[in-house]
């Protein structure tokens, strides 16, 4: 599982953009974003190097959580 903190998420927009931005870095891997505590997790095949660079090419900054 791939586990990433995004500060920088602050609303639903925020959340789903993330969300998109992840499970097409990642198709078939089952993504879960929650808002509250600004994490993003990733179960199944999906390299780190490419969904963090999705998540920033949306605009936000991903961190390893």
């Amino acid at each position: 599982m791939l586990t990433f903190t995004v500060p920088d998420m602050s609303c639903g927009h925020c959340a789903a953009t993330i969300g998109k931005a992840a499970r097409e870095a990642a198709p078939g891997a089952e993504v879960k974003v929650d808002l509250g505590t600004k994490r993003v997790e990733i179960e199944g095949a999906a390299d780190a190097t490419k969904v963090a660079a999705a998540i920033r090419a949306a605009g936000y900054e991903p961190a390893a959580a």
